[in-house]
């Protein structure tokens, strides 16, 4: 059975609960969990396809305790399946008005869409995390590998549109890959004049 939702908690209620939507990228970042294994805490993150209905993803979800937080994140960019994760967020911002809904995301999604996809989210998002991963497009590049041109200015402008738009936006970075450091303080310096908040993320070797 294909893997939608899941926990990275190993108690029975956990707070925070994970939609794992595609296993497709526009990024390829060279410190990716899924390049590692392919479980996060016993969890094959791989789907065997992606024919799932609303229907499927609510059942999975229905199987645990209401959790505090929802995050779209698993194996792949959660925005590709923008459709679906708009109508998953209605949702639950109907059923469970409580729900603190982040989306972890490469910030590709208005290249994708071929729009400002943002707007369509107010309301339904409570905050982005967004991978910076670089201070400059040439460093983005090598830890990134995008699949797609301009890709970081595309990052920085999606950023910028979810500051705009008055949702919470958090820029993050990996720091620490195979002991290397990138530069701090000028990815913070970066975020901040997008808007945004800044999390520096460590790199973790064998994942969850």
């Amino acid at each position: 059975m294909n893997t939608l939702v899941y926990s990275i908690d190993k108690t029975e209620n956990p707070t925070t609960l994970y939609i794992n939507l595609t296993n497709s990228c526009t990024n390829n970042c060279v410190f990716c969990l899924r390049e590692q294994k392919d479980d996060v805490c016993g969890k094959d993150m791989w789907l065997d396809n992606e024919n799932y209905t609303i229907d499927d993803l609510i059942s999975q979800f229905e199987n645990f305790e209401t959790p505090k937080q929802v995050v779209f994140c698993g194996y792949g960019e959660p925005m590709l399946r923008l459709e679906i994760l708009k109508a998953f967020a209605k949702y639950l911002k109907e059923k469970y008005p409580n729900i603190f809904i982040r989306i972890n995301t490469n910030g590709h999604a208005n290249a994708i869409h071929k729009r400002n996809v943002v707007p369509e989210l107010k309301g339904l998002i409570d905050e982005f995390s967004v991978s910076l991963n670089a201070s400059c497009e040439e460093d983005y590049d090598k830890i990134s590998q995008p699949k797609i041109k301009n890709a970081y200015e595309k990052v920085k402008e999606f950023i910028s549109n979810c500051a705009e738009e008055g949702i919470s936006v958090v820029a993050s970075i990996v720091d620490g890959y195979q002991g290397k450091h990138i530069d701090v303080e000028n990815c913070r310096i970066v975020a901040e004049n997008l808007g945004a908040k800044f999390r520096v993320r460590e790199w973790i070797p064998n994942g969850y």
